[in-house]
């Protein structure tokens, strides 16, 4: 006796989390009902134009736009609290944080394009969400999830903080076994909890080099980057190029070099004034930790990082 197999047709498959099936799903008339050009997360620096498109029985969708180096936290460095701040104090009632959308305007210049990005959370707790990643989203398809028009810019009511002193920034070459001990708070598959310190000296001896596919930061030979890095370091002396021009300096490097899309990405990393690694007056990370913990996992020896030094 044989057990009677189900018939009919097989369940189509859930839509994939951030992918064109799922926006469909999303995909409802909304009105525009927050338009906040200053919202801030409590006890978080930095602010971001915020628009909130509502409407009954569908999901929130919140459209997060910030100017590349303005002053305080980064969208995406914030993304967490700041998706929880905006379910909390906009939509508290909702089991699920609302569809969060994020545009980070580059400046003229940078590497990167500006994109909108689609964030999808592994889960959230209660207003916590956690376990993000990024998808990019174009500005018709929000458009048609959200059934209104979505602005692109950063608001006519954006007003940057008053213009302190400018500091002198410095790039340095630094022992990458010195910097202080990473605490990465994303990746947790392959970055679980920093480096410990007889692992980082014993990958000084051992080192690594080859590429992994789980993440960007994994992506490529660290030791390969930072010899260019600091080839780019020296000519920079040697010209006296400020450093508003290194990335420029970096990625003419890399070309001439024959360097891969992922080195050039990596070495330019390294030499943006808004996204280089920069360590904290006190221990830990103004920025770069992930970086940080590839190159001690690899047992890159030699790095360069950023310094902002007050003028006297």
């Amino acid at each position: 006796m044989t057990d009677d197999l189900p018939t009919g047709p097989a369940p189509e498959p859930a839509p994939r989390p951030g992918g064109p099936d799922e926006l469909r799903t999303l995909a409802a008339p909304r009105r525009l009902s927050v338009d906040d050009h200053m919202f801030s997360a409590p006890a978080l620096s930095g602010t971001f134009r915020l628009q909130l498109f509502t409407a009954p029985g569908t999901r929130p969708v919140a459209v997060a736009t910030q100017i590349a180096g303005e002053e305080g936290m980064s969208l995406m460095n914030g993304v967490e609290t700041f998706t929880g701040a905006v379910w909390e104090k906009h939509c508290p009632d909702q089991d699920l944080p609302p569809v969060w959308v994020e545009r980070q305007l580059e400046l003229q210049g940078a590497l990167e394009e500006t994109r909108f990005r689609r964030v999808v959370f592994d889960g959230a707790d209660r207003y916590r969400p956690h376990g993000p990643r990024w998808s990019v989203i174009t500005h018709e398809e929000l458009q048609d999830t959200v059934g209104a028009t979505v602005a692109t810019d950063r608001g006519a009511g954006y007003v940057p903080r008053p213009t302190e002193p400018e500091p002198q920034l410095v790039f340095a070459e630094c022992a990458v076994a010195r910097l202080a001990r990473p605490e990465p708070f994303r990746e947790p598959a392959c970055m679980p909890a920093g480096v410990p310190w007889w692992r980082r000296w014993t990958r000084q001896v051992l080192p690594r080099r080859g590429a992994r596919t789980c993440c960007w930061y994994h992506g490529g030979d660290w030791h390969a980057v930072n010899a260019m890095a600091l080839e780019v370091l020296e000519q920079a002396r040697v010209q006296s190029v400020e450093p508003g021009d290194m990335t420029e300096l970096a990625v003419a490097h890399a070309a001439s070099a024959g360097a891969t899309r992922w080195q050039t990405e990596a070495l330019a990393s390294l030499f943006s004034v808004s996204d280089a690694i920069q360590p904290a007056s006190e221990a830990g990370y103004v920025n770069g930790q992930h970086r940080a913990q590839a190159m001690l996992e690899a047992g890159v020896r030699r790095t360069v990082v950023l310094h902002h030094v007050d003028r006297t």
